[in-house]
């Protein structure tokens, strides 16, 4: 092969390997695009990852600061002094009507929470226990932070898919890991603020 045929296939080579990796993020889309959102409601899995001020939302951080996003499914944690600021993904409510936004505060943290489910959820579902101790098969996870609101819960999963989901009966939803960060830091009394 002489020089100059080298020259042209290495051109070619040259030429060949470009229009490959021009192409490949047309290829990437279309092989890794997601699948048409045909129920928004269930489907998505966002969160929206940005920090937030405490400040349009709380006149103070006394005691603590939890608020909680449900339209980008974050969970934002201000200590008191505000040296501590944390960022969570969350779990929401499945629906509208079960949503409950404003202020409450926690009343009571509980390592190895039970769960029994609410009159209304046991409407709703009554093929559901009456009550699931602590353990592997409760939906409360490993810790729960009680809320004013009666029923209301900011608490962890087993079920990490339902993380950055609409997926609750109305309570706020953690990785087992993050609400047991959260809950080391934070004390009854912490303002929350639900929107």
């Amino acid at each position: 092969m002489s020089r100059k045929d080298r020259l042209n296939l290495s051109r070619r080579s040259l030429l060949g390997l470009g229009a490959t990796f021009i192409a490949a993020p047309a290829v990437a889309q279309e092989v890794f695009a997601p699948e048409p959102d045909n129920d928004p409601a269930i489907r998505r899995n966002i969160s929206s990852f940005r920090a937030q001020d405490w400040r349009p939302y709380f006149s103070s951080t006394r005691n603590g600061a939890i608020l909680v996003d449900t339209a980008s499914r974050a969970l934002h944690f201000w200590s008191g002094d505000q040296s501590i600021y944390r960022l969570y993904p969350t779990s929401v409510p499945l629906s509208e009507d079960l949503t409950r936004r404003g202020r409450t505060s926690v009343v009571q943290k509980v390592e190895g929470p039970s769960w029994a489910p609410t009159p209304a959820m046991k409407r709703r579902n009554p093929e559901w226990p009456d009550f699931i101790p602590p353990g592997p098969d409760n939906p409360m996870g490993t810790h729960a932070l009680y809320l004013s609101w009666r029923y209301y819960r900011i608490h962890g999963t087993h079920d990490t898919r339902k993380i950055g989901r609409r997926s609750s009966n109305g309570c706020i939803g953690l990785y087992n890991e993050h609400i047991a960060e959260l809950f080391s830091l934070v004390e009854p009394g912490a303002q929350v603020l639900l929107i």
